[in-house]
């Protein structure tokens, strides 16, 4: 890398301010007009909710929704 470039992504770096996971995904989301992502995310992190609540004392009540 040339060192006007290297300049350049320094200079990018030390202005981005670090932010959360999930306002990256929303931008992300937001930007590039991907809403039809949302139902499967919140699917996905509902399953990872019910999967991590069996590991509980949550998981007889878990059960019975099945």
């Amino acid at each position: 890398m040339s060192r006007p470039e290297r300049d350049e992504f320094e200079a990018e770096l030390s202005r981005n301010e670090r932010t959360s996971l999930i306002r990256e995904v929303y931008e992300f989301l937001l930007d590039n007009k991907k809403w039809w992502l949302t139902p499967i995310i919140v699917a996905i992190l509902g399953l990872g909710l019910l999967v991590f609540l069996t590991g509980t004392g949550a998981a007889p009540f878990i059960y019975t929704l099945f």
